[in-house]
């Protein structure tokens, strides 16, 4: 692989972005001479994305930082098939309804990371179903089907590794590589799209869509992948023991997500700071230097720079301040999750463990009951002794409050009303 000489492809190689190409040197040519307009496929099986979407969300803002036009392209034809790439069973149909209400509440997670608008870089966000609801069935196998070869269908990660282990794959989903190769022709044809990004899982997809356009109109078509990021420890990026970390702050708060990227493990730092934040690499490199309890600083700034650009500046020193007032200070921070609880129900009292349950900082009773026992468990900044320790009135400070913690970085208040 040759050093390359167009801006996109410096960066995301220097940034850690880079997995497979289909033609790095082709690639490199065209974008050191011209804009050209890319995509990466998003399909609404929720009503937000999560941190698990964060490195194709920031290879769209690369691509437009560099001079070039990001394509945000949204499922809402191929969700209703479900991709099969890394999964062990059928996804849940979802209604036409349900892919709709997604479609519009994942939107807004892209406006922090993308400019949207007419010009020649400006960020597109398009629909799949636009092109994918009116197709005839029979015409669409005869005059593409013929152009994919089962056996090679076959052959590709999304499809073996189902087979491999033994479970079942639907000729609903096994058409979901077919209609994604559709698209990427679709996109050319519209709006000149000569590249596909995606996951490293994606790349039987993505190589079947540049061939599609190759062999059908002639078209000079790419691919790139990401790597699948995982933690230092192994974990899968956007989950946690408490469920996903997710973009919307209606799913998230802008605190958690902000002490998502502050728990980040010190070999990770780095690394997380080049893939999600515009830090310049040198003050990466200075950072990625810090050791022992200055490795925190580094964290810190993780965590700023990453809440920045998914909730806003305000939301991001909001997060920080009450993080500092937390931790530091052993005070309240005002975004901190906070629990409105019935003075009534206060003035007989409540067990502990179901209170640590419905401010959410344990799944269930039984966990927040084996928190206790293990002395994870504060109110207040006092050790919880007795799981059915009943909380009352007397434990509100002169505010009305009082504070539920778990471990040293879970927190919630609980106010009377």
């Amino acid at each position: 692989m040759s050093t390359p000489k167009s801006e996109f492809l410096k960066v995301i190689l220097e940034r850690g972005y880079l997995h497979q190409c289909t033609d790095w040197e082709g690639l490199d040519a065209l974008m050191a001479k011209q804009s050209v307009a890319a995509y990466i496929g998003f399909d609404a099986t929720a009503d937000s994305l999560h941190v698990g979407s964060m490195v194709q969300i920031m290879l769209l803002r690369r691509l437009q930082q560099t001079g070039h036009k990001p394509i945000a392209l949204m499922g809402g034809g191929t969700t209703k098939i479900g991709d099969p790439s890394g999964r062990d069973e059928s996804r849940r149909l979802m209604t036409v309804d349900d892919i709709n209400k997604n479609l519009e509440s994942i939107r807004d997670s892209f406006t922090g990371y993308l400019t949207f608008g007419n010009g020649t870089t400006d960020a597109l966000m398009v629909n799949n179903a636009d092109w994918l609801d009116t197709l005839n069935y029979i015409e669409f196998l005869r005059d593409y089907g013929r152009y994919f070869s089962v056996n090679r269908m076959l052959s590709f990660d999304s499809v073996k590794l189902r087979l491999e282990r033994e479970q079942p794959l639907s000729f609903l989903e096994f058409n979901y590589m077919i209609l994604q190769a559709y698209d990427f022709l679709e996109l050319a044809r519209r709006h000149d799209c000569r590249l596909q990004m995606g996951g490293s899982d994606q790349w039987g997809n993505i190589v079947n869509g540049t061939e599609l356009g190759r062999r059908i109109d002639n078209r000079e078509l790419f691919g790139l992948t990401a790597p699948l990021i995982t933690t230092a420890s192994g974990a899968k990026m956007g989950k946690t023991a408490a469920g996903a970390v997710w973009l919307n702050p209606n799913r998230l708060s802008p605190y958690d997500y902000w002490q998502y990227w502050r728990n980040t493990e010190d070999a990770d730092v780095g690394r997380f700071l080049k893939l999600f934040t515009d830090v310049p690499m040198d003050e990466i490199a200075r950072l990625e230097k810090l050791q022992g309890a200055e490795i925190n600083d580094a964290k810190i700034a993780l965590a700023n720079e990453a809440t920045t650009l998914c909730h806003g500046a305000a939301a991001a020193r909001n997060a920080a301040e009450t993080a500092r007032r937390t931790f530091v200070e052993g005070g309240l921070g005002q975004d901190l999750p906070v629990l409105e609880i019935d003075r009534a129900e206060l003035e007989t009292g409540i067990p502990a463990y179901e209170l640590l349950r419905r401010c959410g900082l344990a799944a269930s009773n039984g966990e927040a009951r084996r928190l206790i026992k293990g002395g994870g468990a504060r109110l207040n900044d006092a050790v919880i002794e007795d799981e059915n320790r009943k909380i009352s009135i007397a434990d509100l400070d002169s505010d009305g409050v009082l504070k539920l913690s778990f471990g040293k970085k879970k927190h919630a208040v609980l106010r009377a009303k």
